[in-house]
């Protein structure tokens, strides 16, 4: 096992270095305890459960086989359990070698083995580099799956950009073929159900079922040489991301209708994600007094009396919408605009938000010679002082750019040259500030290398005494070293109010009314989340009238969890490592609240056990407690994160689920069942016990004098949101 990515599949690859420094392997991993991970220096007792609930998973969990495909370190790590299969939105990708039956009429078959090894090292490199799953190789062919068997929110654009990369990889490649190798690629999104075990030994591997690989290897056939095609679903979650190509209609064997299929030409030149993902840009609702704070402390930096504007919340809450609106209302105004983006993929690349700061302020262009490069270097540099030169040579070698024969070499040791870095970065801000006020963006703090966190620390220190307004936004999980500063200000996004929410659907829909149970469920589910609420009322209406008014009644359609929330939804679940999703999964059949006492017993986990796979629940933020066990109630946090968890099981599986609750409702729960006849026929429906669905109905019929009807019909217990104290309490 590679710890490593063990570690980074948990979210905690922070203690890499630690685990690796005390010579913890594979081996030695099942064997710690907590005076263990203490001793190696994991201090945050949340981070503890985290890795003990993950350690006790690997002690039951079975044996991989050795013949099934490895998980590399670059990829995700943490396989679901051998025997499960699920439900997903996977983005599928099929490469393919071009013309290798004319390599084969060529070549010696050693010369070809050779040729087809290189080909095969290099696509898995650039795929593995980017966060998918090689999950086969076909021959010259290669498969690869990008949200499984660990989601990411960017699955779709980690898929296209290694799309992108991997055909410049392959025309790059030297090898015995004597001519450049060409490759073309096919991607597309939506949902399969993956993770079955087939074949035997070598030809071993996990399956992946529905109509999503076949679209991607159709498209990869119809792709020129050297290019890279994708499916209108992946389109849509990367639009603004990149430039394309309409193709048009397509006529796809197999499928009814054409596809609309894009080429993808290249990155877009967009700022940030926001900019790309958010292009028609919703209006502002409920941070009235947010922006107003803004905008205060932008007119006291404009006075030289610099601030840091500490802005947290957890995704989707509005961090990106609220810094974009200040930018807007300043785009009148001079003033000079630095913003560094910090990446999930890049947080081991020193400096990586500062270097595509530059290369965005440069100007680079992918044609550009390293001249034409040093020059826009040198201009930007020139923004700030009259004497850029001791400058340029330090940020070119950051840039990896040589100066040929217009600088001297460094000759510095590798710490004396990140100080000398870091000094002439924070020279920059200065002089920019120097000319006009500045303001400085340093975005999803959360995913920022070590090197950045400590350049934006030295920049904090002169910000009272320059005319910037500093602002940081990130997510709840992290802790900015500046807090208590007299110069610094926190600032935490909350959920919007429901009439917040009704005003911001109305902006959606530019005014037009959606059907009042239509817009009531979108209030209810989304939480107060404005990202969700988008996302939902979009989906409604690009579904139409007919599967808006499904909506309603039966959530776990296919607009349940839009496409463009479900990557980040389930990449939660798969974080909390295979013992705690399963807990999570079963919560979710019960219902958006579950009570301790009724998962225990559908589980059959001792009280240990299971409290050890709750903790990290808790510790997430994913699900809410009251209470101890085995009182203890626990809540999900959104309603779209309890169906995003519900939706990973299979169908036979729910019903399982539901029978062992029904099962256990009978058993322990007699005197609720009776008080509340409709939540066990909850559970038969869901169970496909539709005669026992039959005897309940007339038992409530009696009851209520034939006027009953379900209290609420909605899968996944959602009806415990609407139920009685009594049935929360005790269910």
């Amino acid at each position: 096992m590679d710890v490593t990515a063990w570690l980074r599949g948990l979210g905690l690859e922070q203690y890499a270095p630690a685990f690796r420094d005390n010579d913890v392997d594979g081996e030695m991993l099942p064997e710690l305890t907590a005076d263990d991970l203490i001793s190696i220096g994991v201090t945050s007792v949340g981070h503890r459960r985290k890795l003990l609930a993950a350690i006790a998973a690997l002690r039951v969990e079975p044996t991989r086989d050795l013949a099934q495909p490895a998980v590399s370190a670059t990829s995700t790590p943490v396989s679901p359990p051998i025997s499960e299969a699920e439900r997903r939105q996977l983005t599928v990708m099929f490469c393919d070698l071009v013309d290798s039956t004319g390599l084969s009429v060529r070549l010696d078959p050693e010369d070809l083995r050779a040729v087809i090894g290189g080909y095969h090292r290099c696509v898995a490199a650039v795929i593995e580099r980017s966060g998918g799953f090689v999950a086969k190789y076909m021959g010259d062919g290669v498969l690869a799956y990008f949200g499984y068997p660990r989601a990411d929110e960017h699955d779709a654009e980690r898929a296209v950009r290694a799309g992108l990369a991997l055909v410049e990889a392959v025309g790059r490649l030297d090898t015995a073929a004597r001519a450049p190798l060409q490759a073309r690629v096919g991607i597309a999104t939506g949902l399969v159900v993956v993770g079955d075990l087939i074949g035997e030994g070598e030809a071993r591997e996990r399956s992946v079922v529905g109509e999503t690989p076949n679209l991607a290897a159709r498209l990869q056939a119809l792709a020129e040489p050297g290019t890279v095609v994708i499916a209108p679903g992946t389109q849509r979650l990367t639009s603004g991301l990149f430039d394309y190509e309409d193709l048009g209609p397509i006529a796809i064997r197999g499928l009814a209708a054409p596809v609309t299929a894009s080429r993808v030409l290249r990155e877009s030149g967009a700022e940030s994600r926001f900019e790309a993902l958010r292009a028609a840009r919703t209006l502002l609702v409920g941070r009235d007094k947010e922006l107003a704070l803004l905008q205060r402390r932008w007119q006291q930096a404009k006075a030289g009396k610099g601030s840091i504007v500490l802005l947290s919340g957890e995704p989707g809450i509005g961090k990106s919408r609220l810094a974009q609106t200040l930018i807007d209302h300043l785009s009148a105004e001079p003033h000079t605009r630095l913003r560094l983006f910090c990446s999930p993929h890049y947080q081991d690349h020193a400096l990586y938000p500062t270097i595509t700061q530059l290369e965005r302020a440069a100007g680079f262009r992918r044609e550009d010679t390293a001249n034409e490069r040093l020059d826009k270097l040198e201009a930007v540099l020139a923004q700030a002082t009259d004497d850029p030169g001791e400058a340029v040579p330090l940020l070119a070698a950051l840039l990896s750019l040589p100066t040929g024969g217009r600088y001297r070499p460094l000759d510095l040791t590798p710490q004396r040259q990140k100080e000398r870095t870091l000094r002439a970065l924070v020279a920059q801000v200065e002089g920019l500030a120097a000319r006009q006020p500045v303001l400085m963006l340093f975005e999803d703090a959360q995913w920022s290398d070590p090197t950045s966190l400590e350049l934006a620390g030295l920049i904090a220190d002169r910000v009272p005494v320059l005319p910037v307004l500093l602002i940081v936004t990130f997510r709840p999980e992290f802790a900015p070293p500046w807090t208590g500063r007299q110069h610094v200000i926190s600032l935490a996004l909350n959920r919007l109010a429901p009439r917040q929410r009704a005003e911001l659907i109305a902006g959606i829909t530019g005014g037009k009314a959606l059907p009042e149970e239509i817009a009531a469920e979108i209030i209810d589910r989304t939480d107060g989340v404005p990202l969700f609420v988008e996302e939902l009322t979009k989906a409604v209406l690009e579904a139409g009238t007919q599967r808006a008014a499904a909506l309603s009644a039966t959530p776990r359609t296919a607009a349940s969890v839009p496409a463009t929330l479900y990557a980040s939804l389930v990449a939660r679940l798969d974080r909390l490592g295979p013992v705690a999703k399963d807990i999570v999964q079963r919560g979710a059949v019960i219902g958006r609240e579950f009570g301790y006492e009724l998962l225990a017993l559908t589980t059959g986990l001792a009280t240990a056990q299971l409290c050890d796979a709750l903790d990290p629940l808790v510790d997430s933020g994913l699900v809410f407690v009251r209470g101890t066990p085995p009182d203890a109630v626990y809540t999900f946090k959104h309603a779209l994160v309890r169906d995003a968890a519900y939706e990973t099981l299979l169908r036979s599986r729910r019903q399982e689920l539901h029978a062992r609750i029904i099962e256990v409702l009978e058993g322990q729960f007699a005197d609720l069942v009776e008080r509340q006849p409709d939540l066990l026929a909850h559970h038969c429906t869901e169970a496909g016990l539709i005669a026992k669905v039959d005897g309940v109905d007339d038992d409530r019929h009696n009851l209520d004098g034939g006027d009953a009807r379900l209290r609420d019909d909605r899968p996944c217990g959602a009806d415990n949101h609407h139920a009685r104290p009594s049935v929360r309490k005790q269910v």
